[in-house]
């Protein structure tokens, strides 16, 4: 096989780029739970004793979880998607997912829909059944002879977009009362408080299912994000790439969007901050992006829950206030230095 890759890959770089990305991803692990308006100790909990135990277990650890899970997908999804549609500035949500699951949602607050079902949300499965819908119509528009442009699929994310965000004002305007107006909204901010173990572990094989999918392709997805000639000249199937990486891609965000709503710039920061550390080797960026993302998001969960407590910001808040300055940082460097 050719050489796919921005440099030579050793196992003492992968180690030595790897390592940390894993340090600060247990670390966060080890703290985050217990940090919260309750002080608990991990000696406590380990002794049993209430309400240690129940605190961490029952409040705190489900959530920490599924955090871990949703920020490290987002960050791999981000990665990815930079890389095909060769956008540094491009995220998990560029192509509609985000609006098409929120529609979903929001369809289901609309008829009162806001059960739980075999242990499942009604709104979850209706928002990844939007974003399915979304990830369909992109696809299906994009489309051209077995191929999928990379500009027109960009282009019919945004216009789906527009459309389904068209849709939710729409909706929002028709609402019945006030309580379904602000279920809506809460919902589009974008949280991890309400989550099981139940749900946990449906939605980690499917999460780490991807993850591994993509590491599968990370060598090719290096010369793919310096154009689609280059990689054709290395032996990379593009199309066939481009095509594996929308669907896992749009699959995984669409599953942790049903799941915790819009949770935005984590596919943004991350994969930046990492590569302006470690390169542009995706065979390094995906894996890493994953625990940096991971730890990532539980910190600015345990800020969310934290900073005001009693009462709790929703996260997407914390990462949106994150993100904007980061974004803007983006864009004052020259394009060069992105990839």
């Amino acid at each position: 096989m050719p050489e796919l890759s921005p440099g030579g890959m050793t196992p003492a770089r992968f180690v030595r780029v790897l390592g940390p990305c894993v340090l600060f991803f247990v670390a966060v692990m080890v703290v985050a739970p217990l940090i919260g308006p309750t002080e608990i100790s991990w000696e406590r909990v380990w002794s049993g004793v209430e309400p240690d135990r129940e605190i961490l277990t029952v409040v705190r650890l489900p959530r920490i979880l599924f955090g871990a899970l949703a920020g490290g997908s987002l960050a791999v999804a981000g990665v990815l998607f930079q890389a095909i549609l060769r956008n540094a500035l491009a995220t998990p949500f560029t192509l509609g997912i985000s609006s098409g699951s929120s529609f979903g949602a929001v369809v289901a607050i609309w008829l009162g829909l806001d059960i739980i079902v075999l242990g499942v949300p009604v709104i979850s499965v209706t928002a990844f059944l939007g974003a399915l819908l979304t990830i369909s119509l992109v696809f299906l528009i994009a489309r051209s002879r077995n191929t999928l442009p990379t500009f027109t699929l960009l282009l019919a994310g945004v216009t789906l977009n527009f459309i389904f965000s068209a849709l939710i004002l729409f909706i929002h305007f028709t609402a019945a009362d006030f309580t379904e107006s602000f279920l809506m909204i809460r919902w589009m901010m974008g949280g991890i408080s309400s989550v099981s173990y139940s749900l946990i572990f449906k939605t980690a094989p499917l999460i780490v299912l991807s993850v591994g999918v993509l590491m599968w392709f990370a060598a090719e997805l290096n010369p793919l994000a310096a154009g689609e000639e280059w990689a054709n000249t290395r032996g990379v199937d593009v199309e066939r790439l481009k095509k594996t990486g929308y669907i896992v891609g749009s699959l995984l965000t669409g599953l942790i969007t049903a799941v915790a709503g819009p949770i935005g710039f984590v596919g943004l920061i991350v994969p930046h901050s990492l590569r302006i550390i470690a390169g542009p080797d995706h065979r390094i960026l995906i894996p890493g992006s994953f625990f940096v993302g991971a730890g990532f998001l539980v910190l600015c969960d345990t800020a969310a829950r934290t900073l005001f407590a009693p009462t709790e910001v929703p996260v997407g808040i914390i990462t949106a206030l994150l993100g904007g300055p980061f974004f803007i940082f983006l864009l004052k460097r020259r394009k060069g230095d992105l990839f």
